[in-house]
């Protein structure tokens, strides 16, 4: 390897340092990477979609640093768990990995709750109040377990109860979908961490 090359990497490798140390402190975004034939490391928070060899390379920080308590709705996701025959760890774990216990939590799509309800699915599911935690609960448990019911496997419930029914359909797996495939792993940790409490 010739010392152009050589120093080029090292400048390379200095300047990906800088960014991700005042990415990590300045910055709410995602940061979104990807290498070049020439090994040239491209980086941005915007990455086009004609181009799909950005990979997500750094997650954004949360907006707050406000934590909830993860045993405030034990009572409503136990009685949710007991009426829709949902594993009241599983519950728990959908909770976490969709709200983080916040039941006031909106999402850039619109879903609303500690159980992300769609707009869309609160007729369908009886809510009144997307950020009442009885009525998220009780519809999210119902609403997990339809899709339960309708693929018969825990990974492609989850993926269905994020990506929606139609997308499990079409691709007869996970669908490749990034968001939704770090959903599912998140759930299953958080799924086998509360089992084992």
């Amino acid at each position: 390897m010739n010392r152009g090359k050589i120093k080029n990497i090292g400048i390379t490798i200095f300047y990906t340092l800088i960014l991700l140390f005042s990415v990590a402190l300045t910055a709410y975004g995602d940061i979104y990477r990807y290498i070049d034939e020439n090994g040239v490391m491209h980086f941005t928070n915007t990455p086009t979609t004609s181009n799909q060899k950005f990979k997500l390379f750094l997650r954004e920080k949360p907006k707050t640093s406000l934590r909830y308590s993860t045993k405030k709705y034990d009572n409503i996701i136990a009685n949710a768990s007991q009426q829709y025959g949902v594993a009241f760890p599983l519950l728990k774990a959908i909770i976490k990995a969709e709200s983080g216990f916040d039941p006031r939590a909106v999402s850039k799509k619109g879903a609303k709750g500690l159980m992300q309800i769609m707009p869309q699915n609160f007729k369908l599911l009886g809510i009144k109040d997307p950020f009442d935690p009885s009525q998220n609960i009780h519809a999210g448990a119902r609403y997990f377990k339809q899709m339960y019911d309708r693929f018969g496997k825990l990974a492609l419930s989850l993926a269905a109860y994020n990506a929606g029914p139609k997308a499990v359909e079409r691709y007869k797996t996970v669908p490749p979908y990034e968001e939704t495939e770090e959903y599912v792993k998140r759930v299953l940790k958080f799924y086998h961490s509360y089992k084992n409490l």
